[in-house]
């Protein structure tokens, strides 16, 4: 495999796990525009029904196979661009903590210009294993981070444009807390491949700037 082809096929993993919440976002809301009462006054409003009622399932169980196959297919291309087995590829049902697992696979054939490979495949097996923990740690902790800031900005947001006092906001979460923890959750998921994803392309670019 040639360095450019390796290259694209990383670059399309990234893109190709950002269309995943897109996929979701556009399945969710046709899920809702589509309204079964919508047939209310037909003739044949019984069939009408339950037409709109199966399109409106169909929308939400097409987006939920098309975000997994967008996952699988991100979790393939990284495989391919670091020359690995696809036999790794089966960790790709384990959501994050698999992915953290493919991510950490070193290239069998790094490119010339990627200073991240060059760096991981110079260190002695232990330093391996601590790096790899480390960014593991610093990964989720980051994840977490960023779903809790993003949530005191949004509260922060919702009080200025409704005049509504923040503790009322953090009340109301707070009385659903089951339902913001379980979506909250859902973004600190989302964002930790992100992260690891990431992580190489911020490593080679700091690391070009130091060297000038």
């Amino acid at each position: 495999m040639t360095i450019a082809p390796a290259r694209r096929r990383y670059g399309l993993a990234v893109i190709t796990y950002l269309a995943i919440p897109a996929v979701v976002i556009a399945g969710a809301r046709l899920f809702v525009l589509i309204d079964p009462e919508m047939a209310r006054g037909r003739a044949d409003y019984v069939a009408a029904y339950r037409r709109l009622a199966l399109a409106r399932d169909g929308v939400l169980i097409a987006s939920g196979a098309l975000a997994v196959l967008l996952w699988i297919a991100c979790c393939y291309l990284v495989l391919r661009s670091r020359r690995r087995s696809l036999r790794w590829l089966v960790l790709a049902v384990a959501g994050p903590l698999g992915f953290s697992v493919i991510a950490g696979l070193r290239d069998r054939a790094p490119m010339p210009g990627d200073l991240y490979q060059r760096f991981i495949g110079k260190l002695k097996p232990y330093w391996r294993a601590i790096l790899e923990i480390g960014t593991f740690v610093a990964t989720w902790t980051l994840a977490y981070t960023a779903v809790v800031l993003k949530r005191t900005l949004m509260i922060h947001f919702e009080s200025l444009a409704t005049g509504t006092p923040a503790s009322t906001i953090i009340a109301q979460q707070t009385a659903s807390s089951g339902m913001w923890a379980a979506g909250e959750g859902m973004e600190a998921m989302y964002l930790v491949p992100l992260l690891y994803l990431l992580w190489p392309l911020v490593f080679n670019r700091v690391a070009r700037w130091f060297m000038g």
